[in-house]
């Protein structure tokens, strides 16, 4: 069984018992979350298509911590003009694990 889910405005295929990195979240550490905005079920039963989301599924998950991920740098230059910029940037990251879909 998977669903897809938008999280923050970003979508994830998400199944049961496995963690997942998801941009922030204000919630706190070791708090439960629930994603109410479920775009596609899959299971069992067959697939469910919501327009644009699926009527009464939720995915319960549980708020592991927060994390920065891998810097990246940013880099401009203009040849022959003596114009470069240097700039470096970490997301924001929240680590997740599924508990429930349903």
């Amino acid at each position: 069984m998977f669903a897809v889910v938008d999280i923050s405005g970003q979508q994830f295929k998400v199944t049961e018992k496995t963690k997942y990195y998801v941009p922030r979240l204000k919630d706190e550490s070791d708090s439960e979350v629930i994603f109410s905005n479920v775009l596609l079920l899959s299971g069992d039963n067959g697939v469910k298509i919501g327009s644009p989301y699926v009527a009464g599924v939720t995915v319960s998950a549980k708020v592991l911590g927060h994390v920065k991920d891998d810097k990246v740098i940013v880099f401009k230059k203009k040849r022959r003009t003596g114009y470069d910029k240097f700039n470096g940037h970490r997301q924001q990251l929240t680590r997740i694990e599924i508990t429930k879909i349903g």
